[in-house]
C-alpha cells in the first residue's frame, strides 16, 4: 500500500509543481468557494452504486444454490474497491475472501462469478466508449480517437499476437487432454482442477439465472453507470461556474475519468487531470475545472475509505472469532 500511496504522492506532486502561485490560490479559493452538501450527495451516490453492485452480484450465486446476505456481499464489494486503492486487482480476491470468511461460501465459487462480472463490464464499458465516440463531438471526439490511435499504433502486430495466442490455446487444450486427468491423484494438481471447476462453474452462473433475475441484471448494471455519471452531474453543481453543466457533460467527465483510472492505481492523479480536460470543453477555467475534478476523485476515494475501512475491521473481528 506505502509503494502505491508513493506513486500517488508523487503524481500530486507533480502537478503542484507545474502550477504557478496564482494558480494555486485560484484552486484553493475554488474548493473553499465549493458547496460540500453537494459533495456529501456526490459520496452518497457513490455508495449507492457499490450497493447496486452488491446486489447485482448476489443474482450470480442463486444458480450456484448460493445466497449470501446483502450485508457480507456490500461488504465485500467496497473491501475490494479499498484493496484495489492498495494493489492491482486485489480486491477482487479480498471480496471472495471475506464471503468465504462471512458466508462460507468457496472461493473458486466467487471468483467464477467475478470473472463473470468483469466480462460484462468490459463489454458493457466497450459498448458505452463506443456510444461515446460516435454521440460526442469537437475536443472529446478529437482526444478519443487519439489516444486510441496512438495507443493501437505503438502494439506489436496484431496478427502474431492473435497467432501466438491460437497455438498457446490448443497447446493448453491438447495437454490438458493427454496429461491432466492422468496427474489428478497428485494432491496440488487436484486442488487446481477442483479450483479451476468452480470458476467455470461461476462464470456459467450467468447463463442459469432465469429471465426474471436476468432481467434484474441488466436493469442492475445500467443502474450502476448511471449513477457514475450522477455523481458527475451532482458534484457540477458544487461550484457556481459548473452548476449549468447537464448530463451530456457528465457523460463526458465519466469516459474521461475511466480513462483516467487505467493510468493509475485508483486515478491518483490522473483521474482530475482527464476531468479538467473534459470540463475545458464546455469553457469551465483550468481552477475550477482543476476543483472540481479533485472533489469528483475525492469524493469517491473517502467513501470506499471510510466505508471499506469498517467493513475491513468487521470481517477481520468476525475471522478471529472463527478461528
Amino acid at each position: 500500500m506505502l509503494v502505491f500511496l508513493g506513486i500517488g504522492v508523487f503524481f500530486i506532486y507533480w502537478f503542484l509543481l507545474k502550477l504557478d502561485a496564482g494558480q494555486k490560490a485560484a484552486i484553493w479559493q475554488s474548493f473553499r468557494d465549493a458547496n460540500y452538501l453537494w459533495v456529501a450527495l456526490a459520496m452518497l451516490c457513490c455508495l449507492l452504486s457499490h450497493f447496486v453492485r452488491a446486489l447485482r452480484w448476489r443474482l450470480l450465486f442463486r444458480p450456484l444454490g448460493l445466497n449470501p446476505s446483502l450485508n457480507h456481499t456490500f461488504g465485500s464489494v467496497i473491501v475490494a474497491y479499498l484493496g484495489n486503492l492498495a494493489f492491482p486487482r486485489a480486491g477482487e480476491v479480498m471480496r471472495c475472501a471475506t464471503l468465504r470468511t462471512s458466508e462460507g461460501i468457496p472461493l473458486e465459487k466467487s471468483i467464477g462469478t467475478v470473472v463473470t462480472e468483469r466480462l460484462i463490464d468490459t463489454l458493457a464499458f466497450g459498448l458505452i466508449v463506443l456510444f461515446g465516440m460516435v454521440a460526442m463531438f469537437g475536443k472529446a471526439k478529437d482526444w478519443l480517437y487519439d489516444t486510441l490511435s496512438t495507443k493501437f499504433d505503438s502494439l506489436p502486430n496484431m496478427a502474431m499476437i492473435v497467432g501466438a495466442f491460437l497455438t498457446l490455446s490448443v497447446v493448453a487444450f491438447l495437454l490438458y487432454k493427454l496429461l491432466w486427468k492422468r496427474l489428478l491423484h497428485i494432491g496440488v494438481i487436484k486442488k487446481v482442477d477442483d479450483m479451476a471447476r468452480g470458476v467455470v462453474d461461476g462464470v456459467k452462473s450467468i447463463f442459469h439465472m432465469g429471465t426474471r433475475n436476468t432481467t434484474l441484471f441488466l436493469l442492475y448494471s445500467a443502474a450502476i453507470y448511471l449513477l457514475y455519471i450522477l455523481g458527475g452531474l451532482i458534484i457540477f453543481h458544487a461550484f457556481a461556474e459548473t452548476s449549468w453543466l447537464g448530463m451530456r457533460a457528465a457523460f463526458v467527465v465519466y469516459l474521461f475519468g475511466s480513462v483516467g483510472m487505467t493510468f493509475s492505481q485508483g486515478g491518483i492523479g490522473v483521474y482530475p487531470v482527464l476531468v479538467q480536460m473534459a470540463l475545458d470543453i464546455y469553457g469551465i477555467s483550468y481552477e475550477v475545472g482543476t476543483a472540481c475534478g479533485w472533489l469528483l476523485w475525492g469524493s469517491q476515494q473517502v467513501t470506499v475509505i471510510a466505508v471499506g475501512a469498517v467493513y475491513l475491521i468487521y470481517f477481520s473481528l468476525m475471522k478471529r472469532k472463527q478461528k
